[in-house]
């Protein structure tokens, strides 16, 4: 039997010049490739703080929405609770005892006057003039 003659292909590294290939010192060089990969990174980093900043303040935004909303329901919450007080008798009872003076059968009205009473009439007594250190004197040392 005849065996097939397999030679293995080798790579001749000398037959690319390296020295002259433009393309093979440019991605050889490091300072190239740190330079490309910063450039990837900004590219890439400046889209993701401009959302995160956009999504921050959206949370924030819908944050203060939801506080917004809970003082309206408990706005909503307390009158609800003064039209039901409004809407019920002992609320017109005390509305027609107030504004209208009105009072139940049975019943006797009592009128308080607010007029002062007069007390003891201290116009006609003379004041006495006292020197402003005296009062001085007193406000400090006189509790």
């Amino acid at each position: 039997m005849n065996k097939p003659n397999i030679r293995p292909r080798v790579l001749d590294a000398d037959r690319f010049s390296k020295s002259n290939n433009f393309f093979y010192r440019l991605v050889a060089n490091q300072r190239f490739l740190a330079v490309i990969g910063l450039a990837f990174l900004l590219i890439i980093i400046f889209p993701l703080a401009k959302a995160r900043s956009q999504q921050r303040l959206i949370e924030r935004e819908i944050n203060d929405v939801k506080e917004e909303i809970k003082n309206f329901e408990s706005q909503n919450q307390e009158l609800e609770e003064l039209k039901k007080y409004l809407q019920s008798e002992q609320s017109l009872e005390e509305r027609a005892r107030l504004n209208l003076n009105l009072k139940k059968s049975g019943e006797q009205l009592v009128v308080v006057n607010d007029e002062p009473t007069t007390g003891p009439d201290f116009s006609d007594v003379p004041e006495i003039k006292v020197n402003n250190l005296v009062k001085w004197w007193r406000y400090f040392f006189e509790l």
